[in-house]
């Protein structure tokens, strides 16, 4: 057997070691740097996904260890991959020259004009003043969006001109999401039902994952400020097989192909955030990496062997695996903390009690003692799995009761929209 090291500390690095531990292929995981519930799983170890050099000592330390997973965007953005790689290191997920397609939103919105992948229109910004000027003549609603990488907080929803100056403003002026992150992107307001779709690729295979619908929006009824994500549930029964074959011409294949002719091929999971239109797929958003809570819920379905999926995009040979997933539906609501996605408390004990029927997959949480606390803001996900999106429902919000800490909230809707 083989060790295997995964980079992050949310509810996507839970379930990936989660899914990771049921390979019989595989001994120890290692996660940096973890939390109290992967601490549980793998052994933590407290290193930060952006201290590449001590990650790659780590490395040369633990030679059993043959494959690294690296989940978290900024690492990735970085170039953890491209660094790990040139040190020998078999290391899961894309180079920095294709992780650029969620690092800029500009560089995505180009790729996708150049090879007629269906997105919102847009124009580009990185002048204050000609933004302002744009956004007093331009139509109502739109989408203002950091640049770069904002943590999934990035992307405001503006319903008039005000509110785009308010935007325009906190990024391009008060650096809200850094000083090297001011230019923005002002898209149309796309009108319709949000899909993920996720795909493993080596760059020359695709294989999908199911379908899953994230919720954004802090409260129910998709109401309160942008997040992270506070639930999802998959597959998406609005997401067709018709569907899904239009995303597969339209936007997937042709994704892959347009990154390899610019020299920039993608190796690892991509996300494709889209709204569909009129019975039409478009693209509002790429990810170079599994999303965060999606992977809480898509994961629970894979029936193959996850060490082999990542074994074979890293060699090159996924067209070699075959991976399936089980019948049923799965649905995971977050538990998060009281002014997320604000300013929140950190530090309460987490009391869990009696939840067979469930995973828990930690985010927020640290050990204290004997203790598990909060320590983030997206504190747990909670997932559940069953033939139908009603049962898998009673399932996740029949154990949320047996679960509690200081300030928790959650939505009350995941799988009913």
């Amino acid at each position: 057997m083989t060790d295997v090291l995964v980079l992050g500390s949310g509810g996507r690095e839970h379930a990936v070691v989660h899914a990771l531990n049921k390979s019989s292929k595989v001994g120890r995981v290692y996660c940096a740097p973890g939390n109290a519930g992967i601490a549980k799983e793998a052994e933590c170890v407290n290193i930060g996904v952006m201290q590449f050099e001590d990650i790659a000592q780590f490395l040369l330390s633990h030679p059993n260890i043959t494959l690294t997973v690296a989940t978290p965007d900024n690492p990735l953005v970085d170039g953890i991959v491209d660094y790990l790689t040139e040190r020998g290191h078999r290391t899961f997920g894309p180079q920095k020259a294709a992780a650029l397609i969620e690092g800029s939103k500009l560089f995505a919105k180009r790729l996708m004009k150049e090879n007629g992948i269906p997105t919102a229109d847009y124009e580009f910004f990185d002048d204050y003043t000609l933004a302002l000027e744009y956004i007093k003549k331009a139509a109502y609603p739109l989408v203002v969006k950091a640049d770069g990488l904002a943590f999934g907080k990035g992307v405001i929803i503006c319903s008039d001109y005000l509110q785009a100056q308010k935007a325009l403003t906190s990024i391009m002026c008060d650096a809200t999401f850094g000083k090297s992150n001011r230019s923005v992107v002002i898209e149309q307001f796309l009108v319709g039902r949000e899909v993920t779709l996720l795909a493993f690729t080596d760059g020359k295979t695709v294989s999908l994952m199911p379908s899953a619908q994230d919720h954004k929006r802090a409260g129910d009824g998709d109401t309160g400020l942008n997040t992270g994500g506070m639930g999802a549930f998959s597959p998406s029964p609005y997401f067709t097989k018709e569907l899904l074959e239009k995303t597969k011409e339209k936007i997937v294949y042709p994704t892959i192909k347009a990154l390899n002719n610019c020299n920039r091929t993608f190796k690892g999971v991509l996300y494709f955030g889209l709204m569909i239109c009129n019975g039409k797929p478009y693209v509002i958003e790429y990810n170079a990496r599994f999303g965060d809570p999606e992977t809480q819920a898509i994961l629970p379905l894979l029936n193959s062997d996850l060490y082999d999926i990542l074994n074979s995009v890293v060699d090159e040979n996924l067209s070699e695996v075959k991976i399936e997933w089980r019948a049923g539906q799965a649905v995971s609501v977050v538990l998060a903390s009281e002014g997320y996605p604000g300013a929140y408390a950190t530090g309460s004990k987490i009391e869990i009690i009696d939840t067979p029927q469930v995973e828990i997959y930690h985010a927020g949480t640290k050990q204290v003692g004997d203790s598990i606390v909060t320590s983030g803001g997206r504190v747990l996900a909670v997932t559940a799995v069953d033939i139908n999106m009603e049962k898998a429902r009673e399932k996740v919000y029949g154990a949320i009761k047996n679960i509690s800490f200081d300030g928790m909230f959650y939505r009350n809707d995941i799988g009913i929209k």
